[in-house]
């Protein structure tokens, strides 16, 4: 394998994004992950193929991916109908309707907050319905039992299964509440759901190839999918992430780098902000400078984005390309602090195309700097040993047309969400 070629499975892809996606639950950062497993041992009871089974987790890990922010989150998980939860369903179906390798999850996350009795009236498939209504009934069950965990969930199951069956037939198809039923009566069901098991389950799931390996460009399209969902974390980031890319992309030509290593260092700069997804929303927000130690709660995302993608096969240098991207040449930056001759290229470019597009974007306690403002900024950082002066050099050189990648105005050079949603939708309010 020549050091351009990747070979990233699937699944553990599908294990990034529910990792990310659970981080915006903050203090419960397994939801994802627990209604996988509920759905795949109910796929067991109903005597569901080998195939089915491994679908039904895979959609549990997924069937949030159109979620962002904690608000969100916290009116999902506190309301067991909650009058705008189509929002994120509708959101997660146009994120994979058009990406190929998951494209078959997405009918089934449109539909996992109807109603059973309404399900059956839509021209929705029998499978596509039957898989939806499964997902919901296991996230509610999940939602009715995260407070129990580690507590007195052995106890409380009696309240958690008296409360889906009142739901039994119209909410959920009987079939499945029976399934339910006969399943919640193990002791072993219930204990498997806490964290230390449920977290084990799942890593032995993602050890099972999906024999789906991406290619390149499959991976820049995943990638464009997970940016989405980061840079929804806040308007005052919408687009930061693929700002970034498209400048780190330009940048890397610039430099003389291969057309394949520029692809992979737009995919890191796509994946660079991950992390953020486990960043408070007030921090993110707020409309002045942070505190310290919303600082140092704010410094742990790049570290969350390494977490999240060092455990894909085959993604190795992109992974430490985009959790670098807060690194100083000088040994300063946070949080790996690597020495001058372990910084590549590709994350020093990263590193000035992120602080570059951040300087020139609006932000919530200042507006975004002019071209002179936003070089006078990373000149000064290449002084003082912060950036690569080299690189900070070639934006100089070419900083009209990365002033106008970083701020959008470049529709040629941009990366772009245009197509992800039909007309009118567009960044749809995730609050």
């Amino acid at each position: 394998m020549t050091k351009n070629e990747l070979t990233i499975d699937l699944r553990q892809m599908i294990l990034a994004i529910e990792t990310a996606v659970s981080f915006v639950g903050m203090n419960d950062v397994n939801h994802g992950k627990r209604v996988g497993y509920i759905a795949s041992q109910l796929g067991h009871h109903l005597g569901f193929s080998d195939e089915d089974i491994q679908f039904a987790f895979e959609l549990g890990l997924l069937h949030d991916c159109g979620v962002s922010t904690e608000q969100m989150h916290s009116n999902l998980v506190n309301h067991f109908d909650w009058e705008d939860a189509h929002i994120h369903c509708e959101i997660g179906y146009n994120l994979l309707k058009n990406f190929a390798p998951l494209a078959a999850y997405a009918k089934p996350i449109l539909y996992h907050h109807t109603p059973w009795q309404q399900l059956v009236e839509t021209n929705v498939t029998r499978r596509d319905g039957r898989m939806a209504n499964l997902i919901f009934l296991s996230d509610r069950v999940d939602v009715l039992a995260s407070s129990h965990y580690k507590n007195d969930i052995l106890v409380a199951r009696d309240e958690i299964a008296r409360s889906i069956n009142t739901y039994g037939g119209s909410y959920f198809d009987l079939t499945l509440v029976d399934a339910f039923n006969a399943m919640e009566k193990s002791e072993a069901f219930w204990i498997a759901l806490e964290d230390r098991h449920v977290t084990r389950y799942v890593w032995n799931m993602g050890q099972i190839k999906s024999n789906t390996p991406l290619t390149l460009e499959q991976l820049r399209q995943l990638s464009l999918i997970m940016a989405y969902i980061v840079d929804q974390k806040s308007p005052f980031t919408a687009e930061h992430s693929l700002l970034v890319a498209s400048l780190a992309s330009y940048i890397a030509k610039s430099y003389g780098l291969s057309s394949a290593q520029c692809e992979k260092i737009e995919v890191a700069g796509l994946l660079h902000d991950l992390g953020k997804l486990h960043t408070p929303d007030h921090i993110l927000g707020k409309p002045a400078p942070l505190t310290t130690i919303e600082r140092s709660i704010m410094n742990q995302h790049s570290y969350e984005t390494y977490e999240i993608l060092r455990h894909i096969n085959g993604l190795g240098e992109i992974a430490e390309w985009a959790a670098y991207h807060h690194e100083g040449i000088n040994g300063g930056g946070y949080p790996f602090h690597p020495s001058a001759t372990k910084l590549s290229t590709e994350a020093r470019i990263i590193a000035v195309a992120d602080i570059f597009q951040a300087v020139v974007q609006d932000r919530p306690y200042r507006d975004g700097m002019t071209l002179n403002e936003a070089i006078k900024i990373i000149e000064e950082m290449a002084r003082c040993g912060k950036l690569d002066e080299e690189v900070v050099a070639l934006v100089k050189q070419h900083a009209v047309a990365c002033f106008r990648i970083a701020s959008g105005e470049d529709q040629d050079e941009r990366l772009s969400y245009r197509g992800m949603f039909p007309e009118g939708m567009g960044n749809k309010s995730l609050d």
